[in-house]
């Protein structure tokens, strides 16, 4: 097990580069199994989670090659139409395959995903979004068996909430269904136009993408494609974070401004300069930092929940009370804890948080309770005076592609032991 060693106190400056987003990586990986083609994807970080989804893919009678960060992928042989439990308990986004290998196989079993237990995140509505199109699912002591008698057909499907997950299975499954689907109340995260647009490369009629109702014309005429991920929001959020708590300056590049629409005013609003280029953002951070009024995590395009804990992590110092309201999972306030060993001054009432911003953070040993929450003690801790000890960095790898490389390229002071 590795740690991270972190010396707080040295401000952030320069120029780096931002890794693809994960959370588009990952149903694009899983999209490749659709057809007997070779599927080229450029841009994909090196995560944990990135490494388990080509597992899956391997497993399943791909061959797959990885160079530095292009991951390509032969579909031309599926030979299994299920996933072990040891390789769907290693993240969430697992599920994300349901749809794929139903399409390509017509049938699937798979147990109930892993990944950050942040509460209740149920698949329901995955599976009535499959459902409608035609499968058949019985699930029996925690495995879901899945199975397409004749044919994926194309329906109309209205979700109850905007789940990603749920729309990236559904694109992805009726893709090749016969006839029209239509999903209303769609999620339009940039990570879904990211999906549709390399679905379409390959061959497929999606329309709509990043707006409420998509559309999918099946088609059963697919081919190779070539694609390349689009850049990480959040990770993007979290390296803002670091640089503004810190007071410092920097530039990032191979970014995407439009998508940080929701956390730019927030980090305005703290004192921070922003400016969005076509491809860039750059900031500049003040000497002291301003509450926040109210954040509410929302659906995109609202301010996105993976970017709450780094953001609240940056407000711990800030001259003034800030206030969160978490609307998406219930337990995603676990960083709450580690922050407050810190020497952070925050207070919980169920979905709400309170942040009073103190003058100090002090470096300790803290641990990652999961994804997010681990990142944002890594923003704390560049702020804290000390040596700061973070353990269970096993989360953070999950998304952050090498963050102690990049934060280090920024004068931060951090190495990773063992």
């Amino acid at each position: 097990m590795s740690d991270f060693v972190i010396e707080g106190g040295t401000k952030l400056c320069g120029e780096i580069d931002i890794q693809g987003a994960k959370n588009s990586c990952l149903p694009i990986l899983a999209a490749t199994l659709i057809d007997k083609n070779v599927s080229v994807i450029h841009n994909c970080p090196d995560l944990t989670d990135v490494n388990t989804a080509v597992k899956i893919l391997e497993y399943l009678g791909c061959e797959v090659i990885r160079e530095n960060h292009t991951v390509i992928v032969d579909a031309t042989c599926v030979t299994a139409c299920d996933i072990p439990e040891h390789l769907m308990c290693e993240m969430r986004c697992s599920v994300v395959f349901l749809g794929a290998i139903i399409a390509r196989c017509h049938k699937a079993r798979i147990s109930m995903p892993g990944g950050c237990e942040l509460g209740p995140r149920p698949i329901d509505l995955h599976l009535d979004g499959l459902k409608k199109l035609g499968v058949t699912i019985k699930d029996e002591h925690g495995y879901l068996d899945c199975r397409v008698d004749k044919g994926l057909k194309g329906n109309k499907i209205s979700l109850a909430f905007p789940s990603v997950g749920a729309t990236e299975n559904i694109m992805i499954a009726s893709t090749l269904a016969k006839g029209t689907t239509t999903i209303y109340n769609a999620a339009q995260e940039p990570e879904i136009v990211d999906l549709a647009n390399f679905l379409n490369k390959k061959g497929a009629k999606i329309y709509g993408a990043g707006e409420n109702i998509i559309v999918i014309e099946g088609t059963n005429t697919l081919s190779d494609s070539i694609h390349s991920i689009i850049p990480d929001r959040i990770v993007t959020a979290t390296y803002l974070s670091s640089a503004a708590i810190t007071g410092g300056e920097v530039l990032l590049k191979k970014v995407c401004p439009d998508d940080l629409s929701s956390v730019i005013p927030i980090l305005e609003e703290a004192g921070c300069f922003v400016k969005g280029y076509d491809s860039s953002i750059y900031l500049k951070a003040p000497d002291i930092l301003k509450p926040v009024s109210l954040i509410r995590t929302m659906p995109y395009p609202g301010f996105p929940t993976d970017a709450q804990a780094p953001i609240m992590a940056l407000l711990c110092v800030a001259n003034g009370t800030s206030i969160f309201v978490e609307n998406i999972f219930e337990n995603r306030y676990k960083h709450v804890c580690e922050l407050n060993k810190m020497g952070a001054d925050i207070k919980l009432e169920g979905k709400v948080a309170v942040v009073k911003g103190v003058s100090e953070l002090y470096g300790t040993s803290v641990a990652a309770k999961d994804l997010r929450g681990g990142a944002s003690l890594i923003v704390a801790a560049l702020k804290a005076k000390g040596i700061t000890r973070l353990k269970d960095i096993y989360h953070i790898d999950r998304g952050y592609d090498n963050i102690e490389i990049y934060l280090s390229q920024l004068n931060a002071k951090i190495i990773r032991t063992k």
